[in-house]
């Protein structure tokens, strides 16, 4: 179960935007999900297209650092450090903060290219997740079409691999409405309409996370 203030933030977010009503349930299906994955040891694995990809890139840097609150390591980390490296432990300690584990698949240009030239460029993702993907885990495909061949590969490869999925698309008909455990649509039609929307959903979902992990 998560803390109210964790779901609160769902309902913070529809009073800012109430056109994502609709996606109420979702929202609330995707902050349990996330947070989870993360009490069993997972992570969150992102990927999408252009703008997209900035998104899956978004993402990953509001989790793997403190983004609303503070996140101080703990104190047994604190003491590893004096012991392995005392005259930097101040140092690191101060300025280190406690991640939530998150990568993006869209950064790793060598292999991702690699692939694209020496097998199939749009099994590139699927081929970063069977190496990365854990049962434990979540991948969050993003398309604002919805039909991504690449991004629906690796949702299918998820799948197959026992990980949850969560897609993130817009208001049309799109094949990842049936491949996906969890979907948020933002209703909307058209391409930067969608993405407006979807750059609020993916700081909420960032947040109540953070919520529900740290304190400070």
């Amino acid at each position: 179960m998560c803390k109210e203030l964790t779901l609160q933030k769902a309902d913070e977010l529809i009073a800012r935007y109430p056109q994502l009503h609709i996606c109420r349930d979702s929202l609330l299906q995707a902050i349990k999900a996330m947070c989870q994955c993360y009490k069993v040891g997972g992570k969150v694995i992102v990927c999408g297209n252009g703008g997209s990809a900035s998104d899956a890139e978004h993402i990953v840097g509001e989790l793997m650092k403190g983004f609303i609150k503070k996140r101080p390591l703990n104190e047994e980390l604190y003491k590893k450090m004096q012991t392995v490296c005392p005259e930097e432990a101040d140092y690191l300690y101060k300025n280190l903060q406690s991640p939530l584990p998150a990568i993006s698949l869209m950064n790793a240009v060598a292999l991702n290219s690699a692939f694209a030239n020496d097998q199939a460029p749009d099994l590139a993702m699927a081929q970063q997740l069977l190496g990365l993907g854990q049962p434990a885990d979540i991948l969050i495909g993003i398309s604002t079409s919805g039909n991504s061949s690449n991004v629906i590969y690796a949702l299918q490869m998820a799948r197959t691999l026992g990980i949850k999925t969560i897609g993130l698309i817009g208001g049309r008909q799109c094949k990842m409405q049936d491949i996906c455990d969890i979907v948020i649509a933002a209703p909307e039609q058209e391409t930067y309409k969608i993405q407006e929307l979807h750059l609020p959903i993916y700081h909420m979902l960032c947040m109540a996370v953070e919520e529900e992990f740290f304190q400070a």
